[in-house]
């Protein structure tokens, strides 16, 4: 069934209204009407099987028949901070993150970032990234869409207490043959933990930059022996905690 994320006061009642876009989609690209089934999200963690009412050219209704707990979420809370890369692969990025269950996605721009955001633009680059993200939810089957904040580094490191464990994808304990540290944070944590990855531009991040965060509690831990593109590790981080947690 076809899943559509509402804003979650549409469900209200059993009868909800259905956006323009929805009602688009619906009776022209999927060509249906009165008696489709459906699947609706309220963000929160809920689906809800539905059954299209009435259907027009821009307006409809669905009544709903089922609202039941979603399953397709990770049993952790996982952010991803990204330091912003070159080109387009922060959108890339932000795709495939939400298909493998990311919560939340904080770019900033740390001192080896080549990429700038205009403060001005950045709200509509946001904009961009919500839309990306909630494609891909719907498309993944996930009950929630990932949040986007761009964000100074300072406030990346003020935030640092707020989660169960933060973890800075450092090349350099690639290099040194480290292979434990990342296992043993994933082996610490519990359904409902709050998991901070971290992770550099192309350049990676500076020893200050590391140190800082260490400092505050922050854990460097490479991602395997081989160094992997800014692109790759979020998604290799992401892969690890679903085997982690949900498959192993």
């Amino acid at each position: 069934m076809q899943r559509y994320f509402l804003q979650r006061d549409a469900f209200k009642t059993d009868t909800v209204a259905l956006p323009q876009d929805v009602v688009h989609h619906i009776g022209t690209v999927l060509r249906e009407g009165p008696g489709y089934r459906l699947v609706l999200l309220d963000g929160t963690g809920f689906e809800y099987e539905a059954e299209v009412v009435t259907l027009e050219k821009k307006t409809g209704t669905a009544r709903v028949l089922e609202r039941r707990q979603a399953t397709t979420e990770l049993p952790v809370e996982v952010t991803l901070a990204y330091a912003l890369p070159k080109g387009d692969k922060i959108e890339l990025v932000a795709q495939k993150a939400t298909e493998l269950g990311l919560h939340h996605l904080w770019v900033f721009e740390s001192k080896r970032s080549v990429a700038k955001w205009d403060a001005k633009k950045a709200p509509k680059k946001l904009e961009r990234l919500q839309k990306i993200m909630q494609e891909a939810a719907e498309q993944s089957y996930r009950a929630v869409v990932p949040t986007s904040r761009y964000m100074t580094p300072r406030a990346l490191t003020e935030d640092l207490a707020a989660f169960d464990a933060v973890v800075i994808a450092y090349e350099e304990e690639a290099k040194q043959g480290e292979k434990a540290a990342f296992a043993s944070v994933l082996q610490a944590l519990s359904p409902g933990s709050k998991l901070l990855l971290i992770v550099g531009p192309e350049g990676g991040f500076t020893e200050s930059e590391v140190n800082e965060w260490t400092e505050r509690g922050a854990r460097v831990c490479a991602f395997g022996p081989r160094i992997l593109r800014s692109e790759t590790a979020p998604l290799y981080a992401l892969a690890a905690v679903s085997y982690a947690l949900e498959l192993n």
